[in-house]
């Protein structure tokens, strides 16, 4: 039976990766700072330093899926926010790999981030799995470099590694932008989003990506390899909205602003990279993915919506 360990199950994805391999023929494991699942499954604690200790959790394991991480904020507070993310996504994540190499873990799953590819596709070609890593924020920063580290000990030990570079991932339990989005919609609040039609953004839903996630656990084309993930329907920030209302029964009452005007409140208010966020591009091109695992995503949007807007409505 194969041995996976966890790490991040008290997440968003993690949790739901949990509960997906529940139902499958794997034995558990998880390491993480608190047991949530009240001893279900064997449990190891750490605080996620670079100093810890993993061998105990590592041992008979074959595969180690890394979801544990610190985070991208909107509102940083820490004095030196690269020295905070490298702390935990880089020193911890490599200490994690290098133990998991030595207690011959056969294969280690790291779910990093599509910030490693730059922060806008605007203008440009939708990102690919092959590009050249542009990080600009020093949470990209911190997961390119844990993504080099990974690559490095896995070559000297003969680990094998799958990297997977996510966009913005929704599904019941999503919090942040998406949730407070979607609330709005809900609520029938007009929003200035109409006319936001011509920039295209890549999402994936929580389903798809833990259905990603698994699959390459075992799959011999994931070895060592690098994989961009979305849900296959890139959309314009308003049908984005106009899928919101559908999911939620609501009437879209967005109205039209012209993009311009995002613009100049964002050179305004100092406020560019969440406008850009807003009305510009971020596509991800996620051929390589589909043809190397002959994989799909199993979840369409508007079904991945539909599963949102009924959680946040009984939640």
């Amino acid at each position: 039976m194969e041995t996976v360990l966890v790490t991040g199950a008290s997440g968003f994805v993690g949790g739901q990766l949990v509960s997906y391999l529940d139902k499958r023929n794997v034995s558990l494991k998880i390491l993480g700072r608190r047991d949530v699942h009240n001893g279900r499954y064997a449990f190891s604690s750490t605080r996620f330093l670079k100093e810890d200790s993993f061998y105990d959790a590592l041992e008979g394991v074959n595969t180690v899926i890394h979801c544990a991480a610190r985070v991208h904020v909107m509102n940083e507070t820490a004095e030196n926010p690269l020295e905070e993310f490298r702390a935990f996504n880089v020193n911890a994540t490599l200490a994690l790999a290098r133990q998991a190499a030595e207690s011959d873990v056969k294969r280690f799953i790291f779910l990093s981030t599509i910030k490693v590819n730059g922060e806008s596709t605007t203008g440009a070609k939708p990102f690919s799995a092959f590009d050249k890593p542009q990080p600009l924020d020093p949470y990209g920063i911190s997961k390119a470099e844990a993504e080099a580290g990974i690559k490095s000990i896995a070559e000297q030990y003969g680990m094998e590694f799958v990297i997977i570079r996510p966009p913005l991932v929704y599904g019941p339990g999503v919090k942040a932008n998406f949730a407070a989005l979607m609330s709005l919609v809900n609520r029938k609040i007009p929003l200035p989003l109409r006319m936001i039609k011509n920039n295209r953004r890549s999402m994936v839903s929580v389903v798809n990506l833990v259905d990603l996630i698994v699959t390459c656990i075992e799959h011999p084309a994931a070895k060592n390899q690098v994989f961009l993930v979305s849900d296959g329907e890139d959309v314009s920030t308003s049908e984005m909205v106009a899928l919101m209302a559908q999911a939620c029964g609501a009437a879209n009452f967005a109205f039209p602003l012209p993009p311009a005007v995002f613009k100049f409140l964002g050179i305004a208010l100092n406020k560019s990279e969440v406008v850009d966020r807003l009305i510009g591009s971020l596509q991800l091109d996620i051929r390589h993915t589909k043809e190397s695992l002959s994989w799909a995503p199993p979840q369409t949007i508007e079904d991945g919506f539909a599963a949102t807007s009924s959680w946040l409505q009984n939640s």
